[in-house]
């Protein structure tokens, strides 16, 4: 998208129009406050969190904004711009349950292998649970983030030390634990 412009070019509406759940006048209205935020029209890693740590006041999201990040950043360029950041947006909001997981399987899948180990799954959730702190009550098996880590490979009958989750592994869990729809359509509706 290049430099920051104040205004969509018909070209870029166009692309947008066919690659998100958004309309024309939905696409002008985000751009225009993702250009107030981010004047330069790229948001960084640390402006990210910044913003993230607004909507959690009593956790931590730094290490979760890492994650998030890195799925957002596509082309690895170290910052966000606005066709990254409503892409995304419209997947995690008003896209598929299918687009919902594919695009939370790669949240886990930080070394892009195109399968989870124990050790990603914790990090990750290590992260969420650190993000929310201790607002949430949860459940005796997932009281920490290790018991949770090690529910995902159970329900999966997999090994944590030596088994890895694909992704249609984690299509499966989602169905098995119903937890991780609920947190995929959070914000359903909300944009």
């Amino acid at each position: 998208m290049g430099k920051a412009v104040s205004k969509l070019s018909k070209d870029d509406l166009k692309s947008l129009r066919s690659a998100t759940y958004f309309d024309k006048r939905e696409l002008q209205q985000w751009y225009k406050g993702f250009l107030r935020d981010c004047p330069s029209g790229q948001l960084s890693e640390e402006e990210f969190s910044k913003v993230f740590k607004q909507f959690f006041p009593f956790g931590d999201p730094t290490d979760y904004c890492r994650y998030l990040f890195r799925v957002f950043d596509v082309d690895n360029s170290k910052y966000i711009d606005f066709k990254e950041f409503i892409i995304a947006l419209s997947i995690t909001s008003r896209g598929s349950l299918d687009q919902k997981l594919n695009w939370s399987f790669k949240l886990y899948d930080s070394s892009k292998s195109g399968k989870i180990t124990y050790k990603e799954v914790l990090a990750v959730i290590s992260a969420i649970y650190k993000m929310i702190g201790s607002i949430v009550a949860l459940p005796e098996d997932e009281k920490t983030p290790e018991a949770r880590a090690t529910k995902f490979f159970t329900l999966l009958e997999k090994d944590k030390n030596s088994d890895t989750i694909n992704l249609e592994d984690f299509k499966r869990l989602s169905k098995l634990d119903p937890s991780i729809t609920n947190a995929l359509n959070t914000y359903e509706g909300l944009v």
